[in-house]
């Protein structure tokens, strides 16, 4: 009997030799790698080569279109690209475990279904997972891990409440197994991302799970008398509840494959409208309109009828319908100038705007919007690249996007199908993908840069696992691209390394995401010499890239959006605007922006003259609030389009009380300072608060606003490197009226943290603003904290500001290569900034 099965198992191994993924010589190198790791852990002296063998297998494996455990590529970063960090190699066996178990015993694992839904976001619901034991034995000792994505808004998991909410049970089919809760350290994407925090556990203590054995894990099971799991927020078609299996209670977790569970969004909560924002004279042209639920989620169920006005007198109307997304085509303007559309549903409930539209009779240049940065669940965020291109195309309407994701998460099986996503969403004149990747190393090895190609087929990403430097990815670029089709932006979130730009590669500098607002980041490129334009982006991580809501944590403001300015939306006019600097950044609103010196545009350079006129035109999305032009990063000309200087009386109107507070590091080559809380009370005496609304209050997890009376307003936001503003209508202002704030402490947050100086708890202040004390409409009180002094300030605003501005400016400078670029803030807290014009002087080679 021994004799013949020995046979069968040799024809079994020829079968599989015969069938394998791997080439041979790989195989062999596996199969040591294998044997080694049994034999001696891996230490600082076997980890990399181990790594590079780990590499080349999880690569192949993944082409198999086999589940890959979802830390996997990120472990070969951490030894490869950190070498000095003995910690991360602890990670490196247990991978190789995990892996050895998936490629030489494929039916152990087993299988898992889930109740798929679709569910509605932010409702209570009942969601199960089956798991089917395969031919390995779940054992006593070992179990199921619970595990969370640490994106995944979910209310917090329990156990041990059956009344209670997010209540979670588990059940087999084999009644003589028990299990027992317990916790489990994990740290990645499916526990504490920066540091393993505990995970529920349900440990096999009586019976054995067998070949077969199902098990029933209930999400939000209200047998108790719970109300169910809270989903999150916001929608995806692939919401992940990971699981894992401990076979034995070695610790050596296997993951089990993600299930697509489907969250839609809710009832309609508001609309919004996007059109192109420069139009030819008599050029046809759609208007999309979007209604959306109140966490910008695309609406679900009954969708009112809408009027569309163009320039307040009536355009159009749409019938009530299920479809959240409707398109008005073949719109035609003859009237040069700014046309504008808004919104309201038939009722009059719900009202919107869409983004202004210049019309030009023989447009030079057009505006196109994209978004450069942004991630979906194959990296270490949620949803699928399919969700991220359609989210791109039908629900932000951009022109040009890239799926930029992380290289540490990214496996070739995985890019291939960003490959073929550029290919299959593309259609030049209508929508651009780019393909892309983000180079993630922190930022003492050079920080994180988005990489961009002209065209997707042949091309090779330079990954961290590989290229673990910023020079080394500069050399790999080059080696293995024509500089020409290939873009580099970094970003501040792990700030790039400003020291080091290739001027062939790196036209571009990301200054505002939702991780924060970082001109300085610009500032210090171009402090360095470097010639680089700016641009802004989402960073989002949950396939909405173009049009984000914050969803808290480092993520706690909107998306940014790129302008482009190309003669016409092909992917070879719009990748040259970017090589050739013809770009400016927002904070998300479409805002138009026009800026010359000496008639140069954005991103060029003038020949040097003493004389400059520096000129331009905004056409805003909101009433502007300044206009600034800087010089060499210093500002030589302001105005204030917004403030009431001319009343000097106290006197009832409109007010802003606004939060700021700086983003640039305090240490050189650091990441940015974290997020800045502001929270507290507001009372005011001498004048009643007739409203107060907050200007760009979209984080409804982390902003809040609630006039309690006529005189009292408690309210929570925050700030990093940009303002977030109150608007308060006063009436009954009296002589003596008064702001009184009451600010509690709180601790400075956010990712990428910073490395010298960490977040810091912020101290508790008062700050009196009295209304006699405006001067030329504004007063400004510092608050000094360590070494930063953020600001409170209190404005009277004029009633009907300026929605479109013109301006010139003249100077001389003697200056050759001095630099120019302008600022803009709006009455809605939105921000735009042109790309730097240079005067004289010679760029870099």
């Amino acid at each position: 009997m021994k004799l013949l099965a020995a046979f069968a198992g040799l024809a079994l191994a020829c079968a599989a030799a015969a069938e394998d993924y791997l080439s041979p010589a790989l195989r062999a190198q596996v199969e040591s790698l294998k044997a080694d790791v049994d034999a001696i852990p891996s230490n600082r002296a076997n980890a990399a080569a181990r790594a590079r063998t780990l590499w080349q297998w999880i690569n192949a494996y993944a082409l198999t279109g086999r589940y890959v455990p979802v830390n996997a590529t990120q472990v070969v970063s951490g030894v490869l690209a950190y070498p000095e960090r003995a910690g991360r190699i602890a990670a490196l066996d247990s991978t190789v475990r995990e892996l050895e178990l998936l490629d030489g015993e494929p039916d152990a694992v087993g299988a898992l279904t889930a109740d798929l839904g679709p569910f509605e976001a932010r409702t209570y619901a009942t969601i199960r997972q089956v798991y089917t034991v395969g031919t390995k034995d779940v054992a006593p000792g070992g179990g199921l891990v619970v595990a969370r994505h640490f994106m995944a808004s979910f209310g917090g998991l329990q156990a041990t409440d059956p009344t209670g909410d997010n209540y979670v049970s588990i059940a087999a089919s084999e009644p003589g197994v028990r299990f027992a809760k317990s916790t489990v350290p994990i740290g990645g994407m499916h526990g504490g991302f920066r540091r393993a925090i505990d995970m529920l556990m349900f440990r096999v203590v009586d019976g054995v799970l067998s070949a077969g054995d199902t098990v029933t894990i209930t999400y939000g099971d209200t047998a108790g008398g719970g109300r169910g799991l809270l989903l999150p927020d916001f929608s995806s078609d692939r919401m992940p509840l990971p699981l894992y299996v401990d076979f034995d209670g070695s610790g050596v977790l296997v993951g089990l494959p993600i299930q697509s569970i489907a969250v839609t969004g809710s009832s309609v909560a508001g609309v919004n409208g996007f059109a192109p924002s420069v139009v030819a004279t008599g050029e046809p042209f759609s208007l999309a309109v979007r209604a959306e639920d109140r966490f910008y989620n695309r609406a679900t169920g009954a969708i009112p009828g809408w009027q569309v006005f163009l320039d307040g007198a009536p355009f159009a109307s749409i019938p009530a319908g299920r479809d959240a997304i409707s398109v008005l085509e073949d719109i035609r303007l003859e009237a040069p100038g700014v046309h504008r559309f808004s919104i309201r549903s038939m009722d009059g409930s719900i009202v919107g705007v869409a983004n202004p539209v210049l019309v030009e009779d023989a447009p030079r240049r057009r505006i196109y919007w994209g978004d450069t940065h942004g991630h979906s669940g194959f990296a270490e965020g949620i949803g699928t690249p399919d969700r991220f291109m359609t989210w791109a195309r039908d629900d932000a309407r951009l022109d040009y996007v890239a799926h930029s994701e992380h290289d540490i998460w990214m496996d070739d099986f995985e890019w291939n199908v960003l490959v073929d996503n550029v290919r299959r969403y593309s259609e030049d004149g209508a929508f651009v993908a780019f393909l892309g990747y983000e180079w993630t190393i922190q930022n003492i090895q050079g920080g994180h840069h988005n990489v961009l190609f002209r065209t997707a087929a042949g091309r090779r990403r330079i990954p961290a696992q590989e290229f673990g430097t910023l020079s080394a990815l500069y050399q790999g670029l080059r080696t293995h691209h024509a500089p020409a089709d290939v873009v580099v932006i970094p970003h501040a979130h792990q700030a790039g390394d400003y020291r080091l730009s290739d001027p062939l590669l790196q036209p571009l500098v990301e200054i505002m995401s939702q991780h924060g607002t970082f001109e300085w980041f610009g500032r210090m490129y171009l402090r360095g010499g470097h010639q680089v334009g700016f641009t802004a982006a989402s960073d989002n991580h949950l396939s909405q890239p173009g049009y984000t809501a914050p969803k808290g944590g480092s993520l706690s403001q909107r998306g940014g959006l790129g302008a482009l300015r190309a003669r016409e939306r092909t992917r070879q006019a719009l990748f040259d605007a970017m090589k050739e600097r013809a770009s400016y950044a927002t904070t998300g609103d479409r805002i138009i922006l026009d800026v010359t010196v000496n008639d140069a545009e954005m991103g060029s350079r003038a020949p040097f003259a003493a004389d400059r006129s520096i000129a331009g035109r905004v056409v805003g999305t909101a009433p502007i609030d300044t206009i600034a032009v800087l010089r060499n990063g210093e500002t030589i000309w302001e105005r204030d389009y917004l403030a009431d200087t001319a009343s000097r009386r106290t006197t009832d109107g409109e007010f802003r009380l606004v939060f700021e507070s700086r983003s640039e590091p305090f240490h050189q080559g650091d990441n940015p300072r974290g997020w800045r809380w502001w929270w507290g009370d507001v009372d005011i005496s001498g004048a009643t608060v007739v409203a107060a609304r907050g200007m760009a209050f979209h984080n409804t997890n982390t902003q809040a606003l609630d006039l309690t009376d006529g005189s009292s307003i408690a309210f929570r936001t925050h700030t990093r490197g940009g303002a977030s503003s109150i608007a308060l209508t006063l009436a009954e202002v009296r002589r003596g009226a008064k702001l009184a704030i009451r600010l509690r402490e709180g601790r400075e947050f956010g990712g990428g943290p910073p490395r010298f100086r960490v977040h810091q708890q912020v101290p508790a202040a008062a700050v009196e603003l009295r209304l006699r004390d405006l001067e030329r409409g504004a007063l400004s009180v510092p608050v000094p904290f360590g070494e930063y002094v953020d600001r409170v300030t209190l404005r009277r605003v004029v009633e009907d500001g300026a929605w479109d501005a013109s301006f010139a400016v003249q100077e001389t400078g003697h200056r050759q290569g001095d630099y120019y670029y302008v600022r803009v803030t709006q009455a809605n807290d939105a921000m735009a900034w042109s790309s730097p014009i240079w005067v004289g002087g010679y760029p870099t080679r």
